[in-house]
């Protein structure tokens, strides 16, 4: 794997930066004035995908203040989500690209910007009309290094990979719980960009009800990968034939992406890594592979 890593770069890091629950697990319970977590996760990751951005427009101005937090690290890039305006309510309007688009080009001429992904939901088939107005979309975002995201399996088709690679348009391989038609995993790179991504496998969690609120909807993702799982992507990141490859772990809950993502990193280099001291004692199985001296309790009660 280590001779993959040498000619390609791939970029490992979390889905997010803000989440109550890693106070006291990664980030410091009282943080001193001035912190900001994407700066600190900086310092053991060259990618963040932004989550925000799938809320809600960010203005140019908090997206230049994301380039000053990470400028300590120039090979950091990040990735962004799409609006759910344009992924999940189909409202591709010129208001809609107007409010969205200062941030994303603040991000993209400051070449801070590795990809532009836009997540469909399950919903989404691979229809006729859902073919046009994937065109339309990422006729729209043409100038930005785009890159889909399908959760539904009727996607998985060879004309659809020959249409995101004539567009240049990347595709992202995901992991997810394998229920009803959902799509499985795969190594596809249809543009300069490949991308992967990892939700967990909490299958019992993964289809919340409706109304239940966020924290609920936040469990589907509380899933730790065992390294025998993170085996199968680093074998189809072998395979994966991009220039830059990004992989990003979703399933946050109390910190277990970067649990995984650290795991990721030590396969791919084979190197001991720098990790936060705080999430040491929580998670003892990452001492192995850390390059810290400091001594970790053996016993840590978890709450999750």
């Amino acid at each position: 794997m280590a001779e993959k890593s040498s000619k390609l770069k791939i970029r490992v890091g979390p889905a997010g930066w803000s989440y109550p629950d890693w106070k006291g697990i990664v980030y410091p319970r009282h943080p001193p004035k001035g912190f900001h977590e994407a700066t600190y996760l900086a310092d053991y990751f060259d990618t963040i995908e932004v989550n925000v951005t799938y809320y809600r427009p960010v203005s140019s101005q908090t997206a230049g203040n994301w380039i000053k937090r990470v400028h300590h690290n120039a090979n950091f890039m990040f990735t962004a989500k799409l609006w759910q305006e344009f992924t999940h309510h189909g409202n591709l309007t010129a208001k809609n690209e107007q409010d969205f688009l200062p941030g994303m080009e603040v991000l993209h001429h400051a070449g801070r910007l590795g990809a532009l992904l836009a997540q469909f939901p399950m919903k989404f088939h691979n229809t006729p009309e859902n073919r046009t107005y994937l065109q339309k979309l990422t006729d729209r975002f043409r100038d930005f290094p785009f890159v889909v995201e399908f959760r539904h399996g009727s996607w998985d088709k060879p004309e659809v990979y020959s249409l995101l690679t004539e567009r240049n348009v990347g595709f992202c391989n995901i992991d997810q719980p394998l229920i009803g038609h959902a799509l499985k995993p795969g190594a596809q790179a249809t543009s300069r960009v490949g991308y992967i991504r990892l939700h967990g496998r909490n299958y019992d969690a993964w289809f919340p009800e409706k109304g239940e609120g966020k924290e609920s909807r936040a469990e589907r993702y509380n899933y730790l990968y065992t390294l025998q799982e993170l085996e199968l992507w680093l074998e189809l990141v072998r395979n994966l034939d991009a220039p830059a490859i990004y992989i990003i772990l979703n399933n946050h809950p109390f910190a277990k992406s970067l649990v995984n993502a650290f795991q990721i990193l030590h396969a791919l280099t084979g190197e001991k890594l720098n990790i936060p001291e705080l999430l040491l004692p929580r998670y003892p199985e990452l001492e192995s592979i850390s390059s810290s001296d400091c001594v970790v309790p053996k016993l840590f009660p978890r709450k999750d």
